[in-house]
């Protein structure tokens, strides 16, 4: 169950200012990989924050809306397909929190981290595995996340309307793998991911 108990300890040490830093997109087949940051003022609760995976769209969109309003600073970061396919998704996974982080004003004291991993170490930082689930600035972070990739994600199905983005925002559907069958891969396919047999491969589309 999320809660503030990891805020709450560093709160008591001293540390003003927690960022929360989560990502979306790590799993689909299109698209960039977001990370959001997050700081929210000390003591802050907002009722419905949780793992945005288990939020409905339109919860997710509300939720969106009141943490930018409660939060102190909120950053994100953004590593496109292309660069995923350079460095693998891990190093652009990394890469788009350290971004995330870099756009927080000021500067956080702690960094909280969903996952087991990070790499940059000039801020203080906790690991938290299911940390989206479990505390509050890593899920409200989660939520920043998976909206502003979603919310991208729709623009895309607009310039390329023959994949459908806007209802599977770049996951290997059956309906998503059966238009990169018929059409071959666009400009924002991941080339270096393979799913079930299919490697997306061949000119851009």
């Amino acid at each position: 169950m999320v809660n503030l108990e990891i805020e709450q300890q560093l709160w008591k040490r001293g540390v003003r200012c927690v960022a929360g830093i989560d990502e979306a997109g790590r799993g689909p087949l299109a698209g960039p990989v977001i990370a959001a940051a997050v700081v929210f003022p000390e003591g802050t609760w907002i009722d419905g924050v949780d793992d945005s995976k288990k939020l409905s769209t339109s919860q997710r969109e509300r939720l969106h809306d009141i943490i930018l309003r409660a939060a102190m600073s909120v950053g994100t970061g953004t590593i496109s397909n292309e660069v995923i396919d350079e460095v693998n998704i891990f190093q652009a996974t990394m890469e788009a929190m350290k971004q995330a982080v870099l756009r927080l004003s000021p500067m956080p004291g702690h960094l909280l981290i969903d996952g087991p991993y990070y790499r940059d170490k000039k801020i203080p930082f906790t690991t938290v595995v299911d940390g989206d689930a479990q505390c509050f600035s890593i899920a409200a972070a989660s939520i920043i996340a998976k909206v502003t990739r979603d919310r991208l994600m729709v623009e895309y199905d607009m310039q390329f309307p023959q994949y459908g983005f806007a209802r599977h925002k770049g996951y290997g559907t059956k309906e998503h793998r059966e238009a990169i069958r018929k059409y071959g891969p666009c400009e924002i396919h991941r080339r270096s991911f393979r799913l079930g047999g299919l490697v997306i491969e061949g000119n851009h589309g």
